[in-house]
This record gives C-alpha cells, structure tokens and sequence, in this order.
C-alpha cells in the first residue's frame, strides 16, 4: 500500500511530471535527430548561434540554459569539427564572441526538419486547442526568476490565463 501511495504522490508532483515529459522528448528527439549526429544541446547551441550571429559565451549561457563549462566545452568541440568560430571580442579581450560556421549551417540545416518534427510528437499527446497555452506555459517555466528566458509579452499573457493570479508576500516572494 505504501508504494501506491508514493507513486500517487510522483503523479501529482510537478518536479517528477517535467521530469518524466523531458525524458520522453529526448527519447523522441534521440530516435530521429540524434541519429543525424547533433545532440539536443548541440541543436540548441547551434540555433541560438545561428539566430544570434556573434553572440558571446556569456549571452549563450542566458539564451540555451547551458551551464558555463559545458557550453566552453562544447564549443571547443563544435568548433574543432567546424561548425563554430571562437574568437576574442576586440572591444573586450575578456570575451569571445560565437559565429557559425558554413560545416555548422549545413548541419543545424539537415536536422531542422526533423526537429520540427519531434516538436509536433510531442504537442500531439496535448489537446490541439490547449497546445498554445502549454508552450506558454513552458516559456514561463523554462524562464528564469526575473523572466529573462522568455518574452514579456508571453509571460503577460501565460500568467493572465493562469487560474489563481500570484501575489506577492512582504519580502516580494510570490504566493499562490
């Protein structure tokens, strides 16, 4: 009985739930794109380059979520293969500013489609009229404390549509 009553517990808990959902999108992720040779990071890493042409390590640390050694050592990685160029900011020798590559435009290029892909696997197990809502909500969980990771407009609107408004206690903590 003790053991129903723990798994009852884990389906209710929202920790162990992203968890479980983050471990079935990798596995979707893995049985096509990663097959082609770009992890999930690596896809990430790119796409953030990519849509932020000499971006710096620093920034890419805010943009993907990658914590500082892994990205460094990524992109040592990446950029050994070609895919990505490091270079120190002239205006700040401190900084290195990231591009991509053509070898590293060739590859985000052959693997976007499948990743387009494994993203409507996944919204298809939510509801159509409930999927828009969900990547909102996503966009605030995924943001950081000062909403950094997401757009304004999208946390407004999520946490509009939220069914209990949060408030804030004296210290500024958010209640529910």
């Amino acid at each position: 009985m003790a053991g129903q009553q723990h798994v009852k517990k884990l389906e209710k808990s929202p920790y162990h739930l992203l968890k479980r959902a983050a471990q079935n999108a990798a596995n979707i992720y893995m049985a096509d794109v990663g097959k082609r040779g770009l992890t999930q990071r690596q896809f990430t890493l790119l796409t953030a380059v990519e849509a932020n042409e000499g971006i710096s390590q620093t920034e890419l640390v805010s943009t993907t979520g990658i914590d500082r050694s892994t990205l460094a050592d990524m992109i040592s990685r990446l950029a050994a293969q070609g895919y990505l160029q490091r270079k120190r900011c002239k205006q700040d020798g401190r900084t290195n500013k990231v591009r991509l590559m053509a070898a590293g435009r060739r590859a985000l290029a052959s693997v976007q489609p499948g990743a387009a892909d494994v993203d409507k696997q996944i919204l298809a197990s939510i509801p159509a009229s409930k999927r828009k809502e969900f990547v909102e909500m996503l966009s605030l969980l995924a943001a950081d404390g000062n909403g950094v990771n997401a757009s304004p407009a999208k946390v407004a609107k999520a946490a509009s549509r939220s069914a209990k408004p949060a408030r804030r206690s004296m210290n500024g903590a958010r209640k529910r």
